[in-house]
C-alpha cells in the first residue's frame, strides 16, 4: 500500500527571534496542528527582515514543499515586509485587498494611523485571505505560501481557519518507551535497528531525572504494524541491555 506523504517548511521571521528577544512558539503550534493533519514539517527556518533573505528562502523551499508557512511581518511598521517579499518572491505587484481595507477602515483613527495600519491590507496580487477569528485582518495565502501573523495568539487563530483547507497525508503515529539505561548501552543495537526498519524514524532521547540518567525512546511510522515490530524489539534491546522497559 502506497502512502502518500506530504511535506511543509516553516519560515519564522523577525529579527527579535534572531537576537533572543522574543522566544518563539509557533513553531511547535504549527508542527502540532500540521501534524494531526497527516502534513510533516520538513524544515524550518528563521531569518531576519532583510528583503533578499526572505524572498530567496520562500523562493527555494515553496518548489521543494507541498506547503509552505510564514510567520511575522505582517503589522503596520517599517519592518513588516513579508507581504512585499511574497510579492517580489512570485513576481506579482502589491496591492490593497478592499476586503481587508474596509475591516481596517471601520475603526476610526487619526488620519496618520489610518495609514500605518492599512499596510497590514496589502496583499500579493492574486493572493486569497486566511480567516482571522481574533477580529484583526486576516493572514493571505499565493499558492502553496501561507502568510500568518507572529504574535502567537493571532497565529493560532489563522491557523485553525488554515489547516482545515489543507489536504493532509497519512499520519505518522509515535509510539516511546522509556528505561534507566545511559544512551551508550544501546546505541550499537538501536543503529542496527535503524538500518533494518529505514521506514520507521527512531530516536533516543536522554534525560536525567531525580539524579537518575535514563533515555526515551521514540518510534514514529506511518505504518502501525512495522511499529509494534520496532517496539517489540526495542523492548528486546533493553532487556538484553539490563535494562526494564516503562511504558507511559
Amino acid at each position: 500500500m502506497a502512502h502518500r506523504i506530504v511535506t511543509a517548511a516553516v519560515i519564522i521571521i523577525g529579527n527579535e527571534i534572531l537576537s533572543g528577544r522574543t522566544q518563539d512558539t509557533n513553531l511547535r503550534d504549527i508542527a502540532i496542528a500540521l501534524g494531526k493533519k497527516g502534513i510533516r514539517i520538513a524544515q524550518a527556518r528563521v531569518v531576519p527582515d532583510v528583503e533578499r533573505e526572505i524572498v530567496a528562502t520562500v523562493n527555494e523551499l515553496r518548489v521543494k514543499h507541498d506547503y509552505v508557512l510564514t510567520t511575522g511581518g505582517i503589522g503596520p511598521t517599517h519592518d513588516d515586509i513579508t507581504a512585499e517579499c511574497i510579492a517580489k518572491a512570485f513576481g506579482v505587484p502589491l496591492i490593497e485587498h478592499p476586503e481587508i481595507a474596509a475591516l481596517i477602515r471601520k475603526r476610526e483613527v487619526p488620519p496618520h494611523i489610518m495609514a500605518s495600519r492599512l499596510r497590514m491590507a496589502l496583499v500579493p496580487e492574486g493572493a486569497g485571505l486566511i480567516g482571522n477569528s481574533t477580529g484583526g485582518p486576516p493572514g493571505f495565502y499565493k499558492e502553496n505560501v501561507h502568510v500568518l501573523a507572529g504574535i502567537p495568539a493571532v497565529m493560532r487563530a489563522m491557523l485553525e481557519a488554515l489547516v482545515p483547507t489543507l489536504t493532509g497525508g497519512d499520519i505518522v503515529q509515535s509510539r516511546s518507551v522509556t528505561v534507566y539505561l545511559g544512551e551508550s548501552a544501546i546505541a550499537e543495537p538501536m543503529r542496527v535497528l535503524q538500518v533494518d526498519y529505514p521506514d520507521v524514524d527512531i530516536g533516543s532521547y536522554p534525560f536525567n531525572r531525580d539524579g537518575r540518567f535514563g533515555t526515551t525512546l521514540v518510534a514514529r511510522s506511518t505504518d502501525a504494524q512495522r511499529l509494534d515490530e520496532v517496539m517489540t524489539k526495542l523492548a528486546q534491546i533493553i532487556v538484553e541491555a539490563g535494562g526494564t522497559p516503562e511504558y507511559a
